[in-house]
C-alpha cells in the first residue's frame, strides 16, 4: 500500500491516515525524490479527520507552510504533487484543478470540512498537499475522489475478489513472487482498476482549518 506525505517546517510528515492505517511508524518507509529512503520512528492519527502525523527516523530540512485560515474562492486555480495509481516516480507528478465548492464529509459520523476540487485526483494522491497556484503555502490535505458508481459496485467487486472457486492461475505479484488467482479474482482485480480509475475529475482534500486543529492535537504525541 503507498500513498503521499509532505514534510512540514516543523520537521514531521502529514499524510492521511487511511494511507498508514494498520501500520506502525516502524512498518513504513519513506521513498523521497531525491535523497535516500528513510523510516519513522513515531505516530500520531486521527480516524475521524482521516489524517496522520509522522516522525521521520531522521532530521529532514526545508518543509511546508500552512496556509492562512480561510476558504479559497470557488474557482481558485489549485494543484497538487503525488504518486497517483501505479506510478512510483522518482519525481512526483503534478495535478491540477480549481476549487469547485465546500462539503461537509460526515462518513466517519463526524463532521469534517471538504474541499471539493475539479481535477485529476486518483489512489495514490491521498496525502499529498493542496496549494493555490503560485503559492507553496499547504491550504488542504487531499484525500478522495468521487467515483462514478454507486457504493455497491465496490462491495460486488470485492466479493469477486474473495471467490476462489474455478480455474486457478499462476502469476507473479508486483514483488516477483508467485500467486495462485481464481478466474473471479481475476475479473474483480480488472473491475477494481477499472473502477478506480475512471476519471470523474472531482476529488476532495481536508480543508486547512481541519488540518491545524489536527496538528495542534496531535503535534506533542510525535515530538
Amino acid at each position: 500500500m503507498k500513498g503521499t506525505g509532505f514534510l512540514l517546517v516543523d520537521g514531521l510528515i502529514v499524510t492521511n491516515n487511511h494511507v498508514v492505517e494498520g501500520c506502525t511508524a516502524e512498518d513504513m518507509k519513506a521513498n523521497p525524490f531525491g535523497a535516500q529512503e528513510f523510516g519513522f520512528s513515531k505516530m500520531a492519527t486521527d480516524k475521524d479527520v482521516d489524517l496522520a502525523l509522522l516522525h521521520p527516523s531522521k532530521h529532514l530540512n526545508g518543509g511546508l507552510e500552512i496556509g492562512p485560515d480561510r476558504d479559497s474562492p470557488i474557482g481558485t486555480s489549485v494543484s497538487t504533487w503525488g504518486f497517483p495509481l501505479t506510478y512510483n516516480g522518482p519525481a512526483p507528478l503534478l495535478s491540477v484543478g480549481y476549487v469547485a465548492g465546500y462539503v461537509k464529509d460526515g462518513e466517519s459520523g463526524k463532521e469534517v470540512k471538504h474541499i471539493v476540487v475539479n481535477g485529476a485526483f486518483n489512489p495514490g494522491n491521498s496525502g499529498g498537499p493542496l496549494f493555490r497556484t503560485n503559492d507553496n503555502r499547504v491550504i488542504g490535505v487531499v484525500v478522495a475522489k468521487f467515483h462514478l458508481y454507486p457504493p455497491l459496485v465496490a462491495q460486488l467487486i470485492q466479493a469477486l475478489a474473495n471467490q476462489k472457486s474455478g480455474f486457478m492461475f499462476s502469476g507473479k505479484d508486483q514483488n516477483g513472487h508467485d500467486q495462485m488467482v481464481s478466474e473471479a479474482q481475476i475479473t474483480a482485480m480488472v473491475l477494481d482498476q477499472f473502477y478506480k480509475t475512471t476519471q470523474v475529475m472531482i476529488g476532495e482534500a481536508i480543508s486547512v482549518s481541519e488540518l491545524r486543529s489536527f496538528l495542534k492535537k496531535k503535534e506533542a504525541e510525535v515530538q
